[in-house]
């Protein structure tokens, strides 16, 4: 856990399995299940995992091993905190598109930077 450096923009396979704790062929089998977890691929070929990434594989992780869901009751709980954005936008009225557009880049920042904060406090509370 010493290792990990928070510049880096990409992992690899390795990388994350080392991190999350997760055997690589369980991340590869996950990426089949769940369809949000889709990690680009570079040239070669190889996997490379974002910071984002990560944090999907963590929030899975809980689901599946601490609160002991099932897949699919995971792929539910993972639908539905996908659809929050959405329904808050429908609710805004009387805004012109581009006031839309900058609510949902203000919220979508704000939802990156919370996710980056409890993604490091998880890595913190691990050292």
């Amino acid at each position: 856990m010493k290792d990990f450096e928070l510049k880096k923009l990409y992992y690899s396979i390795s990388e994350v399995s080392k991190l999350t704790g997760l055997e690589q062929y369980i991340l590869r089998y996950w990426e089949t299940e769940f369809e949000q977890l889709k990690p680009a691929k570079n040239n070669a070929g190889n996997r490379i995992y974002t910071n984002k990434d990560i944090k999907l594989i963590l929030q899975i992780k809980q689901l599946l091993r601490e609160e002991k869901y099932t897949i699919e009751g995971a792929k539910k709980i993972l639908e539905e905190t996908n659809l929050e954005i959405p329904v808050q936008t429908k609710n805004i009225k009387n805004e012109t598109q581009s006031e839309n557009k900058i609510n949902l880049q203000s919220h979508s920042i704000k939802k990156d930077l919370q996710e980056i904060k409890e993604f490091l406090q998880y890595l913190n509370s691990l050292i």
